[in-house]
C-alpha cells in the first residue's frame, strides 16, 4: 500500500492504492488529504471490497499505520482478534508499488501506431 500526489483534471490529489504480490492494483481511492482519516477510510473500503489480509506493507507513513491500527482495534472489539493485520513498516518491502510510481506519472498514449505507411493494400 502507497500514496502519492498526482494531478487529477487540474487538481492536485492523494492516490491511495493497495496492491497484490503480483504487482496488480486491489483497490485505489482519491482524497484530498493525506492523514489518519483518510487512511482509514481507504483501508475500510478496500477490505470491505475484498477479502481480509493478514498482512499489509506500508511505508513509514505514520498516518497509514494509525489507519491499520484503526481496523485491528476494529476487529479487536468485534470479537475477530484472531484476524488482526499484520502491519509491516518498512520501506524496502514496499518496492513494487515504489516500482510502479514512474508509469502513474505519465500520460496515457495512444495503443494505435502514429504511422500508417507500413499499411499495404492489396
Amino acid at each position: 500500500m502507497d500514496e502519492t500526489y498526482i494531478k487529477v483534471k487540474g487538481k492536485w490529489v492523494y492516490q491511495y492504492r493497495a496492491i497484490d504480490k503480483q504487482g496488480e492494483t486491489i483497490d485505489f481511492m482519491l482524497s484530498e488529504t493525506r492523514d489518519e482519516e483518510a487512511a482509514t477510510r481507504f483501508f475500510e473500503e478496500a477490505i470491505s471490497n475484498n477479502i481480509l489480509p493478514e498482512k499489509v506493507v506500508i511505508d513509514k507513513s505514520g498516518a497509514n499505520k494509525v489507519g491499520l491500527t484503526n481496523i485491528n482495534i476494529c476487529l479487536f472489539l468485534v470479537g475477530r482478534w484472531h484476524s488482526c493485520i499484520d502491519i509491516l513498516q518498512v520501506k524496502y518491502l514496499n518496492n513494487i508499488v515504489e516500482r510502479q510510481r514512474p508509469m502513474m506519472h505519465e500520460p496515457l498514449r495512444s495503443l494505435a501506431r502514429p504511422d500508417i505507411a507500413s499499411i499495404t493494400v492489396r
